[in-house]
């Protein structure tokens, strides 16, 4: 299994958070209120400063109406073949 890069990870959920937060026309103080965590979190996340708990990931994920690991992937914005 290849290993990780912790900052790679936070890269990808910078990213993904960015994007989704984005297509829903939020600002980070909507999301921040509708995931009821402060706003800075929400900064730091996007620029990939913040380790974040797993109570936060799931309340952001819940305000996106996505999943947790939607957050964290990869493959985040582009269609998986089902196949």
């Amino acid at each position: 299994m290849r290993r990780r890069n912790p900052a790679h990870t936070r890269r990808l959920l910078a990213r993904n958070l960015r994007r989704l937060r984005n297509e829903k026309s939020w600002s980070q103080h909507d999301l921040a209120d509708e995931a009821d965590v402060r706003q800075a979190l929400v900064s730091a996340l996007e620029v990939a400063k913040a380790n974040p708990t797993l109570e936060s990931l799931d309340r952001i994920a819940a305000a996106l109406d996505v999943d947790v690991a939607d957050l964290l992937a990869s493959h985040i914005g582009s269609k998986r073949s089902t196949t």
